[in-house]
């Protein structure tokens, strides 16, 4: 007869509550920005705290506005970022200015706190290409509309670093409908085999544009899935700048010193819609939930911890209000000025040599554009 320890080998509901009891959410603030896990509070200047506070609240703004554009149409595609700042910007917070972001629709925040321009990042939401010639220094590519691509890009981006010797990591994003794509398994995986210094962060902000996360896996994290790589997974209270800003922090610092990869899945919640391509999050979504991830909002919560350390105040944040509403729309302005694309400037760029069998139609482009 087999043994107690044989037959729980086998039992596979065992294994999979095993395997579950092991991701823990990390978090460090809770919903009244109270301190709940001191050990895990990382190190910031109150300097580096009101930073990432003013740029929590410039995002937002920025959301509200470029959601106006849109509805006026003076930009194109949007993806609403509202909900996800701790996530997004907390993580960013975490590199140097030498790492490398690998960004999906919805993460231009990061881009744009990483040095990309703003009035170029409203040229990527027209379609222009000039919104995707990344100035030199800027260590970031554009936004991948493949869903889940960039994870296997930055498989490759970060094994490139690896093998130059650089101190640096490469670090993308993705939302839980992104878990869902072979590209994931296939980024960690890679990654994970050949221990290059990468961060794979998944947004799992609970709806793949419709499709709630429960219906998109049997497993009840996504962090878990960091297990069949064989490298470490976390799971992080994403509405929890601090919480998020601390896992990054020590995934930077494990890929750098040469110990591989790691997945971190960020629980949070986009309070619009997908996009706004005209997807309406109340077909799909109760009042109910929606009001249960405001209570959870990430700037509500951190503005309550540095009021209660005292360095956060109203007239800080009207000033940042204030600044951002100025900076978009010197942004926008520029964008507005930025000549159109021409047919010839997209054939131009596409090729180093032309082939023939443009070159007729490349003349009769430039010919119309003369006129």
């Amino acid at each position: 007869m087999a043994s107690k320890e044989q037959k729980a080998q086998f039992d596979v509901k065992t294994q999979l509550e095993n395997v579950t009891e092991q991701f823990k959410t990390l978090q460090v603030l809770n919903e009244e920005g109270e301190v709940v896990n001191e050990a895990a509070m990382p190190d910031l200047t109150d300097e580096q705290l009101q930073e990432l506070m003013r740029r929590m609240v410039y995002t937002r703004i920025l959301d509200q506005r470029s959601i106006s554009l849109n509805r006026q149409g003076r930009l194109g595609f949007y993806a609403p970022t509202a909900g996800q700042e701790a996530s997004q910007l907390a993580s960013q917070f975490a590199l140097e200015k030498e790492d490398f972001i690998l960004p999906g629709y919805r993460d231009v925040p990061q881009i744009i706190w990483h040095g990309l321009p703003l009035h170029q990042a409203f040229l990527f939401s027209r379609g222009h290409f000039q919104g995707n010639q990344i100035p030199e220094g800027v260590n970031v590519i554009s936004p991948q509309i493949i869903i889940g691509a960039q994870y296997i890009q930055a498989a490759g981006v970060a094994l490139g670093m690896k093998k130059n010797g650089k101190k640096t990591v490469a670090i993308t994003y993705t939302g839980d409908g992104g878990a869902s794509q072979g590209d994931f398994y296939e980024g960690i995986n890679f990654a994970g085999a050949f221990k290059a210094p990468a961060i794979f962060i998944v947004q799992n902000n609970r709806f793949a544009i419709s499709t709630p996360v429960e219906k998109q896996s049997a497993a009840k994290t996504i962090a878990q899935k960091a297990v069949a790589a064989g490298i470490p997974g976390i799971q992080v209270d994403g509405m929890d700048p601090l919480a998020v800003y601390k896992a990054v922090k020590d995934a930077r610092e494990r890929a750098v010193n040469g110990e591989g990869p790691t997945l971190i899945e960020t629980l949070t919640y986009r309070y619009g819609p997908h996009t706004m391509a005209g997807d309406d999050p109340t077909r799909y979504r109760t009042s109910e939930l929606d009001n249960e991830w405001e209570q959870k909002d990430p700037l509500v919560r951190f503005r309550k911890f540095l009021e209660k350390k005292g360095i956060w105040n109203e007239e800080m944040e009207t000033g940042v209000i204030e600044q951002a509403k100025e900076d978009i729309k010197e942004a926008i302005k520029k964008a507005d000025e930025t000549p159109k694309q021409k047919v010839t400037d997209l054939m131009d760029i596409m090729f180093e040599d032309m082939p023939n069998y443009l070159k007729e139609q490349y003349e009769i482009y430039r010919e119309k554009e003369s006129k």
